[in-house]
């Protein structure tokens, strides 16, 4: 294959100046010569060799992103949409920013930190990685590490996380509801860790400022494996009599049991309320709107990777744990059941 150094020869001209147009480095070239040179690079069809490059450089390039699923909620994390937008979002960051991505999801921990240590890359981030998990993770792996959407307690092992107010925003939707005349509320996850515990904990604090409890008959799960799918979603609906709104921990399950109940005869929301989280395409596109708590998921995953390559660049110390910022958005999923003062008022964004 052609080197740089035969093209320079061939053009009469240096091998700094053909690497520069090679690279997007033109600023000091005339247009005449980056016209030659990428002539002669379209001629000989000319691949950069970005491992040579890389390794006299002392870097990979590439950015690990490492996804630890739950075998009893996932066949396929990445059908998720919630999932399937942020790492979209993060592959565009990395690929703008010059890097590559490399990509490994599993259930199995011990399997993902055997995949990590073999990897040649510049830093990690690590989505679903519950505190012990990240322990694991850490002794082992040195090189820079970003957290999302984690809470790993502080005092366990230094991190750096980028995550959301998902405790306030789970607070201002239930008060939301409350403000709308709904007192018998279903909160409804498909586990009690991390992200989904922390919104819990936000929906038990608005339902006791309005002197009400949070009960724990009232926390309902979700089975979402495809094996035992279809019986709790009959359950849900045996269930669902006894609730004039069900709050669910993401946009997910919350058009799944829409659609479940809306197949036997639920009227929405006439019936039966219902409310999100997350703010994904789905629940813009189903039938009623969805009322949601909006986050911005693509600034989350545009500011994990900054974050990290800030870390990988030795710049600045970032903040340790960054809460991004939340919105009520108001669709068309909630009925007003009767007028009650309400203890606070909530900005919301009407759609």
């Amino acid at each position: 294959m052609i080197t740089i150094k035969d093209m320079a020869d061939m053009l009469g001209t240096s091998t700094t100046t053909v690497s520069n147009v090679i690279h997007g480095k033109t600023s000091e070239v005339s247009q005449k010569t980056v016209e030659r040179v990428e002539k002669l690079l379209e001629e000989y069809d000319y691949v950069p060799n970005n491992s040579a490059r890389t390794l006299t450089q002392n870097c990979s390039k590439i950015i690990g992103v490492a996804l630890k699923s739950r075998k009893e909620q996932y066949d396929n994390i990445l059908a998720d949409p919630f999932f399937s937008e942020l790492i979209g979002a993060i592959e565009a960051e990395i690929r703008s920013r010059g890097y590559y991505m490399m990509i490994y999801t599993s259930n199995d921990l011990t399997e993902l930190i055997r995949n990590i240590l073999t990897w040649n890359v510049d830093g990690l981030l690590l989505l679903g990685i519950l505190h012990d998990d990240f322990v694991r993770i850490k002794s082992r792996y040195k090189k820079p590490v970003v957290l999302i959407d984690s809470y790993a307690p502080r005092d366990i092992m230094n991190y750096v996380n980028v995550g959301l107010e998902d405790e306030r925003g789970a607070f201002e939707m239930t008060s939301y509801l409350l403000e709308k005349g709904h007192r018998r509320i279903a909160f409804l996850a498909d586990n009690m860790e991390g992200v989904d515990y922390t919104r819990y904990v936000g929906h038990q604090k608005a339902m006791a400022k309005y002197g009400l409890k949070a009960d724990e008959k009232d926390l309902l799960i979700i089975r979402s494996g495809m094996m035992e799918r279809e019986s709790s979603l009959e359950e849900l609906y045996y269930l669902s009599r006894n609730y004039t709104a069900f709050m669910c921990c993401s946009d997910y399950h919350a058009v799944v049991l829409m659609s479940y109940f809306s197949d036997r005869g639920v009227r929405i929301p006439e019936d039966l309320s219902f409310t999100g989280f997350d703010d994904v395409l789905l629940a813009r596109i189903v039938r009623p709107a969805l009322t949601t708590v909006r986050q911005n998921i693509t600034q989350k995953g545009c500011l994990a990777v900054d974050t990290l390559l800030k870390m990988i660049q030795e710049e600045d110390q970032p903040k340790w744990d960054v809460k991004l910022p939340v919105e009520i958005v108001v669709r068309d999923s909630v009925k007003t059941i009767s007028s009650y003062g309400s203890h606070e008022h909530i900005e919301m964004k009407t759609e």
